[in-house]
C-alpha cells in the first residue's frame, strides 16, 4: 500500500470517477491511475468501486467504509509534513485563504496587509467563490481558511467559528421617495419598489427573503448579484432600490448614494471562518485568524478544535 494508490482513490471519488480528470490532477496516466486503484483493492482484498466495463461508477460499500479512512491517513500526511516544516521553516511556506467576495474586498484587506508585513516570506494566496465553494475548497484540501457568512456551519467536516456580526443598509439615489417619509423605512414601504439585491445563497439573502415571507410580502426583485459594488452601479442608475451589507458602504465610492438603516428589518448575519477538522495549521494561520478576529487566539482556536458539536463553539467564541 502507498500514497499514489491512496490518492488515486480519494481523487477518483471527487472527479466523478473520471480518470482522465484524475490523471491530469495526479499528473500521471490514465492507465496508470487505474492499476493504482486496482492494486490497492488485490492487496485489500475487496472492490472499493463499482464499473462498467472499464468505467468507474461509483464505490462500493467496502469503498464507502474505505473512503473516510483514505481520507484520513492522506489528511494526516498532510499534517505530518506541515508539522515538520513548522520546525525548520516556522516563517516561509503558502497559507490558502477562501472568502466570498464581500470578505475578500471589505473585511480582509487591512488582515491582508498586516499578515504581509509580518510574514514576507509566507505566500498568500486569496482565493474567491460561493459560500459553498469556500466550503468545498476547505473540505478537498484547497484551503487553510475559509471566511463567509452562508454555508460554512452546514458541514460536519468542519469547524466554524464566529467572527463578527453585521446588518444590511439600504442604498438608493438622491431624491429617492423613501427618502421622503421621515421615520424608518417599513418592509411595506421596500416592497413597492424594484429591488437590487444579493444572489441567493450570498451575504445574507436568506434572511431577506426570510423578512419578506413573515410580513406576507412579495418583493419585486428585479436584479441580483454577487458583487456589493455591482448593486450600487445599478442603483445608481436609477433600476431600483440596493439592499446590501453595511460592511459595504464606502464614503467615497458611494458618495452619490443615500444609506438607510436597515437592521430592524432583517435578522443579524454572522461571518464564520472556516477550518477542516482534522487539519494542522501552520504557526502563522493561527496569527493570520487572530489578526482578523483578536479574539479567536491560538488557545481558542485549538480548543474550539476539539468541541464535537457546532453549537459549543458559537457559545463559547461568540463575539
Amino acid at each position: 500500500m502507498n500514497f499514489q494508490q491512496l490518492r488515486s482513490v480519494r481523487e477518483a471519488v471527487r472527479r466523478g470517477f473520471n480518470l482522465t480528470e484524475v490523471a491530469a490532477t495526479l499528473y500521471t496516466s490514465q492507465p496508470g491511475v487505474s492499476r493504482q486503484i486496482r492494486e490497492l483493492e488485490e492487496e485489500l482484498g475487496v472492490e472499493i468501486f463499482v464499473r462498467a466495463g472499464k468505467r468507474l461508477t461509483g464505490l462500493t460499500p467496502p469503498g464507502e467504509t474505505m473512503l473516510p479512512i483514505v481520507e484520513r491517513l492522506l489528511l494526516e500526511a498532510e499534517n505530518l509534513r506541515r508539522a515538520g516544516d513548522e520546525f525548520t521553516a516556522a516563517e516561509r511556506g503558502g497559507l490558502v485563504v477562501a472568502a466570498t467576495h464581500s470578505q475578500a474586498r471589505y473585511a480582509l484587506p487591512q488582515v491582508v496587509r498586516d499578515f504581509r508585513q509580518h510574514y514576507p516570506q509566507v505566500s498568500l494566496h486569496l482565493r474567491q467563490g460561493s459560500p459553498r465553494q469556500v466550503a468545498e475548497m476547505l473540505l478537498s484540501g484547497e484551503a487553510d481558511i475559509g471566511v463567509a457568512t452562508e454555508a460554512l456551519a452546514g458541514y460536519e467536516r468542519l469547524v466554524t467559528l464566529p467572527c463578527y456580526r453585521w446588518s444590511h443598509s439600504i442604498v438608493v439615489p438622491p431624491g429617492h421617495a423613501l427618502l421622503q417619509g421621515g421615520g424608518p423605512v417599513t418592509l411595506q414601504a421596500l416592497a413597492r419598489h424594484p429591488i437590487i439585491t444579493y444572489d441567493t445563497g450570498y451575504t445574507g439573502r436568506a434572511h431577506i427573503d426570510e423578512a419578506f415571507a413573515r410580513a406576507g410580502l412579495a418583493p419585486d426583485i428585479v436584479l441580483t448579484a454577487m458583487d456589493a459594488d455591482v448593486i450600487k452601479t445599478y442603483v445608481e442608475l436609477g433600476m431600483g432600490v440596493g439592499i446590501v451589507a453595511s460592511i459595504a458602504l464606502d464614503a467615497e465610492r458611494d458618495r452619490h448614494l443615500h444609506t438607510l438603516d436597515a437592521r430592524h428589518l432583517f435578522a443579524v448575519n454572522l461571518t464564520r471562518l472556516g477550518l477542516r477538522r482534522g487539519g494542522w495549521l501552520r504557526g502563522y494561520a493561527y496569527r493570520f485568524i487572530e489578526t482578523f478576529v483578536p479574539t479567536l487566539t491560538r488557545e481558542a482556536v485549538q480548543q474550539a478544535l476539539q468541541m464535537p458539536h457546532p453549537a459549543a463553539q458559537d457559545e463559547q467564541l461568540a463575539v
